[in-house]
């Protein structure tokens, strides 16, 4: 099926491409400080991240109907395109520059990269270079728009997301990654603990995942889709092997450098992924259900979101009752969503939305100084200390975050809409999105 042909994306990207070449080179790297240990694991762990999009691809492919499976997939791969562009332009900028009122970066900060590879270390990463924990960071951006693509699988237009894609980044996931993890932004000044991304990457996306949902509605083919079985439950479990090992990165390299703190990190990681997988199969048996893949995979996905918040902040014992109260939670509302009018294809808010949730929630529970010396003494986790004082500053959080992620993704997919589009027409979702979006499909085994 042939689509109308349009130039402005390509003429955008020529202009970039353009503009890029007249940038000056930078200067000297600056190597005062630098650790080579730490400047070593931060590469890898930037390349564990970036393994968890195609991971996703995997995960999210194996579970959608046949004719979209390579739909589905390419989403999460254009992430990484699409992101990346964005991220040195000004993407960095709006996330990581020159404060704004604690809301936004200056987006002239860091405008194409300028100051990042000749800069000194970021404030809280002082023994890697600049350049290197800019790289990091884009990993995370890279694939927040990539969650939220599994609520709208099967019935998107694929040029409409990309579009939704690009404004999401710049107008709601830079702004939390301001807000959380720079030294003046808001919820950082304001005390919230977020380790790797439980606000910025998945509460984000589970919101966004929701408003997509219940904007786009049901699907043409939504009782048949739910009764036809996953395309390749083989390719579920390889995405949920990606995205456990990539994973590492996403928790223990947001320790910014290889010692004791990345080390708990990596344990909390494994510990809640492990417990969530099995309280998720278990949770299903005791609800008359058999063992499965499909089950493990998820909660332990499910378990990895959850303890993704607390990570660095929270002991291995925390972190079993993190994974196994996320992965039950999840269960229950991924059972709700089912029988309910709510289209949300794979489950995107109730694993990703819910399960950042509880692990925020969780965060402002268990935070130990013990674990974490940037844990403030009296301001630790309730169950540690017994003051609320954290505690209620991250449900103070939740809700500020859920509503800003929620309404300005709904209206980003209005004004999207508007623009391109954001459903595929009834006869291009019977046909498949592979066919009707790519002139691509599966062969015949």
């Amino acid at each position: 099926m042939t689509q109308k042909p349009t130039f402005i994306p390509i003429l955008i990207l020529l202009i970039i491409a353009i503009a890029a070449a007249f940038v000056p080179a930078p200067g000297a790297a600056v190597t005062e400080g630098i650790d080579t240990g730490d400047t070593a694991w931060m590469l890898v762990s930037s390349g564990l991240v970036l393994l968890m999009t195609p991971g996703l691809a995997y995960f999210y492919g194996g579970m959608v109907n046949h004719k979209n499976v390579i739909s589905t997939m390419l989403q999460s791969f254009i992430a990484m395109g699409v992101i990346t562009v964005i991220w040195v332009v000004f993407g960095f900028s709006l996330a990581f520059g020159d404060t704004i009122g604690g809301f936004v970066g200056n987006p002239a900060t860091y405008f194409m990269f300028q100051g990042v590879f000749d800069g000194k270390p970021w404030p809280l990463a002082g023994t890697i270079p600049f350049a290197l924990f800019a790289f990091f960071q884009m990993k995370f951006a890279v694939i927040t728009p990539a969650l939220i693509s599994g609520a709208l699988a099967e019935r998107i237009n694929f040029r409409a997301f990309v579009l939704f894609m690009v404004l999401f980044c710049v107008i709601v996931y830079a702004p939390l990654a301001h807000w959380t993890w720079h030294p003046e932004g808001w919820l950082f000044k304001y005390g919230v603990l977020d380790f790797a991304g439980g606000t910025v990457v998945h509460m984000s996306a589970g919101w966004a995942a929701l408003a997509g949902a219940l904007y786009l509605k049901r699907r043409k083919s939504h009782v048949e889709a739910n009764i036809l079985p996953p395309a390749n439950i083989p390719y579920v479990l390889l995405g949920t092997g990606l995205l456990w090992f990539g994973w590492f990165g996403f928790n223990a390299g947001s320790a910014v450098g290889a010692g004791p703190l990345a080390v708990s990190a990596f344990a909390t990681t494994h510990v809640a992924a492990a417990s969530a997988g099995l309280s998720w199969i278990l949770f299903d048996v005791t609800r008359g259900r058999k063992v499965s893949a499909l089950g493990f995979s998820i909660g332990a996905v499910v378990g990895l979101v959850a303890i993704t918040p607390a990570s660095g902040f929270v002991s291995v014992t925390a972190a079993i009752t993190i994974g196994t109260i996320a992965a039950i939670i999840s269960n229950v509302a991924a059972h709700w969503r089912a029988n309910s009018k709510l289209d949300d294809t794979l489950d995107v808010f109730p694993c990703h939305g819910v399960g950042g949730m509880v692990g925020m929630v969780m965060t402002g529970l268990f935070a130990s100084k013990a674990v974490n010396a940037a844990v403030v003494e009296t301001e630790q986790g309730l169950f540690i200390t017994g003051d609320p004082a954290l505690f209620i500053k991250h449900l103070v959080a939740l809700v500020v975050v859920s509503a800003f992620a929620f309404g300005l993704s709904y209206f980003l997919l209005f004004v999207t809409d508007k623009i391109i589009p954001l459903r595929v027409t009834e006869e291009e979702e019977r046909v498949g999105l592979d066919i009707s979006q790519h002139d691509e499909f599966l062969a015949e085994v």
